[in-house]
């Protein structure tokens, strides 16, 4: 249950402190006296998105502080733990929000994100309000509602249903390697056979490449590399050249030789040169007489770079990458080839897992239908007590078979419809199509009464659920509330005086002015100020017979109540 609240700094309340008790808090007051502001309170420290319009004009930031008493076996106290918080009864959340957009969250004095806040809090409290009217009026939110009420059986059937699908999904993936079905199996075997026959023509070896390059590089430079070959060869060669000019060094060191043994190195050094010096010669000579390509070859040269340049943007960045290419398309092709038994084998599989699967939605099916017995009955019996006294509720569901059913979904293949009928002899009609607004929100009282206790929640908070309600209604809704209070604490903005005459704890919301600025109070009222409250909701002068009538009501109410 929520035991105590303190807002700061929230829209026009400066602060306040508000403590619950266990059963029916009813909040009242004047429309525009800030009744929304505490619910608005209350959400932010659930979880709900903050908003900068919501700090109180003239300051820098707004807090929550909500301080919860649960069970240590409740579902939030089981989520801290999974948090690494503890909790012995108690859960303190906190949560700050400034101008500049940043914000703290605390939750027994742990800091948390958002997602883990909210983690926790859907553990704590259900807020209901006109919105959650057309929550009801969804569909995929109707399954939810029966959903809740199959419990852990249902939830143990969809996760069954998940791992079936989970399987199925690891084994479509496998055939998906081995090439998929027939055809796409042999569209991959034709590609892989041309990227293959292609790469292995060309009867590629590594550094090709770059050899045919250097060649091409020649073959486009020919006249200039042999105007230098033979000049090299000329001034090697040629009358008084090189070779001439060493030789006459050679003779001359030679001559002098025998005089010493640094003479002689000399002239041994001068032949090698004389040597080295014709060689070149002789090479420069050769090279420039072998440099002749046709233009066959360079051609031949051309396309073969060209047909490498085409190899290397499909397959790799070089001869290398290519063959390993050609390795891995070759694998690639024996195993499509040889997979046929695998995928036969995987589709047996499947075939299985689509069996379970079906069963385990026609399992859930079962489940849901028997949940829906007793929930149909019970909300029909609370709508009449509701003042509709012809009221008829039922859910009907979608029919499927082993070729329609949905297969790979774990929420099974149910589609639901809640049926309702607020008049004897009507039939049953969609409830988004029949329903008015009063009807829905008793509705969805029902609802709510019958599901009580089922969802571990230990706070219910109504936001004027009871708007455009009166007279027996009115004493029929407060009734409710007493009986699900009981149970669950129930925080309740409210203008019927027949709720606040039934609330165990009454909050009057009122503005005030002080130094210039208006400021929202909220004061837990007591048994006098209460009376004078209901008096005043009656629309009646506080007159001995209103005051009478008041308290005769309260009384009614606490003897129900006890």
């Amino acid at each position: 249950m929520l035991r105590r609240l303190h807002i700061k700094n929230i829209a026009l309340i400066s602060e306040a402190d508000i403590e619950f008790d266990r059963n029916l808090n009813v909040l009242s007051g004047e429309t525009g006296a800030g009744k929304s502001v505490i619910l608005d309170s209350i959400n932010f420290v659930l979880g709900s998105k903050a908003d900068k319009t919501m700090i109180r004009f003239g300051e820098q930031e707004a807090s929550v502080r909500a301080e919860f008493c649960v069970e240590e076996d409740s579902a939030a106290a089981a989520k801290l733990r999974n948090l690494d918080i503890e909790a012995e009864g108690d859960i303190i959340i906190s949560r700050r929000f400034s101008l500049d957009g940043k914000g703290a969250i605390k939750i027994n004095g742990n800091a948390v994100t958002l997602s883990m806040l909210k983690s926790v809090t859907q553990h704590l409290v259900d807020v209901h309000g006109q919105s959650e009217h057309f929550f009801l009026l969804n569909e995929d939110n109707q399954l939810k509602v029966i959903d809740g009420i199959c419990g852990e059986e249902g939830e143990a059937i969809k996760k069954s249903l998940a791992e079936e699908i989970s399987k199925k999904r690891g084994y479509k993936s496998e055939i998906a390697l081995l090439g998929g079905d027939e055809s796409m199996r042999e569209r991959t075997l034709d590609l892989l056979k041309y990227q293959i026959d292609e790469i292995e023509r060309a009867e590629l070896r590594a550094g090709e490449f770059e050899e045919l390059k250097s060649k091409q590089n020649v073959i486009r430079n020919t006249e200039k590399i042999l105007e230098a070959l033979t000049a090299i060869h000329s001034l090697m060669s040629s009358d008084g050249g090189c070779t001439d000019s060493v030789s006459s060094a050679r003779h001359y060191a030679n001559a002098v030789s025998e005089y010493g043994e640094e003479y002689a190195k000399l002239a041994e050094r001068l032949d090698e040169l004389s040597l080295e010096a014709q060689d070149i010669s002789d090479t420069s000579a050769d090279m420039a007489e072998n440099l002749n390509f046709d233009e066959g070859e360079a051609r031949e040269i051309e396309e073969r770079l060209e047909l490498l340049k085409n190899l290397r943007k499909k397959y790799g960045a070089d001869e290398e990458e290519i063959l390993k290419f050609l390795e891995n398309a070759r694998s690639q092709f024996d195993a499509i080839s040889d997979g046929a038994a695998a995928i036969e084998r995987y589709e047996k599989l499947i075939a299985g897992c689509d069996e379970r699967i079906y069963r385990g939605c026609l399992e859930l099916t079962k489940l849901r239908k028997k949940a829906c017995e007793g929930f149909c009955k019970d909300v029909t019996a609370e709508l009449r007590t509701l003042n509709i006294a012809d009221a008829v509720f039922s859910v009907e569901f979608n029919e499927y078979g082993a070729d329609n059913a949905d297969l790979n979904s774990a929420n099974g293949s149910d589609r639901i419809c809640f049926l309702f009928s607020a008049n004897k002899g009507e039939p049953l009609k969609p409830l988004s199509k029949v329903i008015s607004g009063g009807e829905m929100s008793r509705f969805m009282l029902a609802v709510k009464t019958v599901l009580k206790g089922l969802n571990g929640i230990s706070t219910y908070i109504f936001d004027e659920i009871d708007a455009g309600i009166s007279g027996f209604t009115a004493r029929t809704i407060a009734e409710k509330f007493i009986k699900i209070s009981a149970e669950t604490q129930i925080i309740a903005v409210s203008h019927l005086p027949q709720i606040c005459a039934a609330s165990s704890s009454q909050f009057l919301i009122y503005k005030t002015e002080e130094g210039g600025k208006t400021l929202t109070r909220v004061k837990r009222l007591s048994e006098e100020e209460k009376i004078s409250e209901i008096v005043r909701l009656t629309g009646s002068v506080k007159s001995p017979t209103a005051v009478k009538h008041a308290e005769e009501l309260i009384k009614e109410f606490k003897d129900r109540s006890d």
